[in-house]
């Protein structure tokens, strides 16, 4: 009777903490991101307290709308062929960014903690 217990203990306590990785490796913890075409930075906000927004981010002439909504990023839309940055869905982890390759476009979590305003150069 013991041993049972003690087995369902472990198990329990097991579940537990493989739900709580899960959960923390889910929820992304950074609130700061920027948008880089072409390997600079065209725009970057703390996602807590940007505004819903829409913008284009143009490179040789090919196009991604990005999109901010619900302080949540994404790419909208794409002209590209595979749409793979579209298909990513929202940003929700800083170990795998929304990458377009053929339009050199990356949206990243920073570290970037100084007050960032939405800046767009």
């Amino acid at each position: 009777m013991k041993h049972k217990l003690l087995i369902a203990v472990i198990i329990i306590i097991f579940l537990a903490g493989v739900i709580g990785s899960v959960l923390v490796l889910l929820s992304p913890t950074k609130s700061h991101v920027r948008v880089l075409s072409d390997g600079k930075e065209v725009y970057a906000a703390d996602l807590m307290q940007a505004q819903d927004t829409v913008f284009d981010v143009a490179y040789q002439g090919h196009v991604n709308t990005v999109e901010i909504q619900d302080h949540r990023i994404r790419v909208r839309a794409a002209d590209c062929p595979d749409n793979t940055c579209v298909h990513m869905g929202w940003l929700s982890s800083a170990s795998m960014p929304i990458v377009c390759l053929p339009h050199r476009l990356v949206i990243e979590f920073t570290d970037d903690t100084r007050s960032v305003d939405a800046v767009t150069r």
